[in-house]
């Protein structure tokens, strides 16, 4: 569950105006998070709007799953005369599908030019974990110490960032990722830091795991959007490489052309990954998701595996994603995420100067957040402030979440459909939220 979510017990029931929520949860059951003390309920949207069961709308700086757009019209046009035309599994042959593999694969650089077709993120990198663990013949996995890539039981035995039953896995190692904001010895850092992923490497080397794959988000986004030292991704990937691993770049965040100055997060750093992984904004909210690789990993797969997915790459799932493409490259989103990334990013680098609860802006393109420090400098407290912040951004027609490990960085990470007017009135929302605030 979520920082920000609503748990059973709490005031919510006495305000939703209709047994909707007293039906869910007697469907649904009362462990299904809920965002907001009081759980909103919408019922339509457009572009970059949302609107709720009383009429009101919303400016969406959260959701990422509608890429181009809440009811964008060329995918949902896209998707409709796929499904009164042919609907059927990749058994068959089909030229969507291969259009969309094609489409797909020409926005990847080096030997990734393969792909196989799942049906969401989680499934992707269990898919990715089974292929390195084969090709390695190791078992062991290096991830971050507050991350999340899914819920098989095989991403839970990894998961540091959420709670679950499963206890970490004796083959993951969890690296502590540096982050260079505070830091006063950028290469100290590394130095420290890389001597724990050799440390992480040993241990595994010596208790027989060895080592499959550094699994890892690019952004570091569920960790607080880290600013790592120079040098330190490709460190990482250097290691386990020479120790036989594979490394493996879940994009379901960070792709898609969201950071601006690339269409992957992994194109951020002098690396190629092995693997890499990618689901929400594949389809605009119709379930598809990825794992790109090379065609000498598929091969070897494949002659030892029959993989087949009833659902995943249909003709249905793969005219959405051609959609989102075309209307990407039709409306240039990845340029305009780059140029609002900047106006953004100079603005919420003013806050940070000049608001005493602010530590540091961060993100990058149109991921982008602030982190809370609290009045006696703890950023545990500073949970406080940021989930006041969410709830009165709320109340001004502003939709935002919060994120890492102590929940004190505002994440705000519209559809791609945002624009300079939108960026205004949400910047001019979050100011007027700040100045609540205690002096």
């Amino acid at each position: 569950m979520t920082a920000e979510t609503t748990a059973p017990g709490t005031t919510a029931e006495q305000h939703v105006g209709s047994d909707l929520l007293a039906r869910r949860y007697a469907t649904l059951g009362r462990h299904s998070p809920l965002f907001y003390n009081t759980p909103l309920e919408l019922v339509s949207g457009n572009g970059v709007w949302l609107t709720d069961a009383q009429g009101r709308t919303y400016l969406d700086g959260y959701n990422n799953v509608p890429h181009v757009g809440h009811a964008n019209p060329v995918v949902a046009d896209a998707v409709s005369a796929q499904l009164r035309t042919i609907n059927l599994h990749t058994r068959y042959l089909n030229s969507r599908v291969v259009e969309y593999a094609e489409a797909l694969l020409a926005t990847f650089d080096g030997d990734l030019e393969r792909v196989f077709f799942v049906n969401s993120g989680s499934e992707a990198n269990e898919l990715a974990l089974r292929l390195a663990r084969q090709h390695t013949g190791h078992t062991g996995v290096l991830v971050t110490d507050f991350n999340y890539h899914g819920n098989t039981i095989t991403l839970a035995e990894m998961t540091t960032g959420l709670t679950t039953r499963e206890p970490l896995g004796a083959h993951v190692r969890a690296l502590h990722i540096p982050d260079v904001i505070g830091a006063s010895d950028e290469q100290e850092l590394l130095e420290r830091s890389l001597a724990e992923v050799d440390a992480a490497i040993a241990s595994l080397q010596e208790t027989g795991h060895g080592v499959s794959a550094f699994l890892f988000d690019p952004l570091f986004s569920t960790e607080g959007l880290l600013h790592t030292p120079a040098g330190y991704v490709e460190g990482v990937a250097t290691r386990v490489k020479a120790a036989g691993g594979l490394v493996i770049a879940d994009e379901v965040q960070s792709g898609f052309g969201r950071i601006g100055t690339s269409m992957w997060g992994h194109q951020m750093f002098e690396l190629t990954p092995d693997l890499v992984t990618m689901g929400k904004p594949m389809a605009n909210g119709h379930p598809v998701g990825a794992v790109v690789t090379t065609e000498e990993l598929l091969d070897e797969f494949g002659r030892h595996n029959m993989y087949f997915n009833t659902f995943a790459g249909s003709p249905v799932s793969s005219a959405a994603g051609l959609a989102v493409l075309q209307v990407m490259h039709e409306e240039n989103l990845m340029a305009r995420a780059a140029e609002l990334g900047e106006h953004i990013g100079a603005r919420l680098h003013d806050i940070a100067e000049a608001d005493p609860h602010v530590r540091a802006a961060r993100g990058r393109g149109l991921f982008f957040g602030l982190e809370f420090i609290a009045p006696d400098g703890g950023r545990r407290t500073a949970a406080d402030l940021t989930k006041a912040l969410v709830e009165d951004l709320r109340e001004r027609g502003v939709l935002i979440s919060r994120i890492g490990p102590h929940d004190n960085v505002l994440k705000m990470r519209p559809p791609l459909v945002f624009t300079r007017e939108h960026a205004d009135l949400l910047l001019e929302q979050l100011d007027a939220a700040l100045h609540t605030l205690p002096r």
